[in-house]
């Protein structure tokens, strides 16, 4: 199954950096949060939006591996693309660059869709509708 890929520019701060002037590697989760919820906006909705409908997307699992550094005032691009969507559970892979084709970062978030007792839920209808936009191939 082949997914389209949602892309969101993000530059970055001074405040991201450690002293070396390189991306601190815990802000890079920082920034697949930015793209998934800009993601999710592009879509016409928004997390906060779910989250009123008693719908939390809880992180399961999550991945990175670094490749090369970012640093101050770098215009990263984040591509950000589906991975899972089957049930109560969703994922998302991204890939962050610099220069147009420099790899920085790749990694993968998975999530459950729970309510806001923790009790897991079915993907909303209204979500999965969203979410064939960036799905070649179907649903599963």
């Amino acid at each position: 199954m082949q997914f389209k890929i949602y892309t969101h520019l993000h530059r970055v701060t001074y405040a991201d950096c450690s002293n070396g002037n390189h991306v601190y590697y815990g802000r890079y989760s920082y920034f697949l949060e930015e793209a998934r919820g800009e993601f999710f906006r592009y879509l016409g909705i928004t997390f906060n939006d779910y989250h009123k409908n008693g719908y939390l997307f809880p992180v399961s699992e999550f991945q990175l591996k670094y490749f090369a550094p970012a640093e101050y005032d770098d215009e990263l691009i984040i591509e950000c693309n589906i991975t899972k969507f089957h049930g109560a559970r969703l994922g998302f892979g991204y890939r962050i660059k610099k220069n147009s084709s420099l790899i920085v970062v790749e990694g993968e978030t998975l999530h459950g869709c729970t309510d806001l007792d923790n009790n897991v839920r079915r993907l909303p209808p209204n979500l999965k509708n969203c979410l064939k936009l960036y799905i070649a191939n179907g649903t599963k």
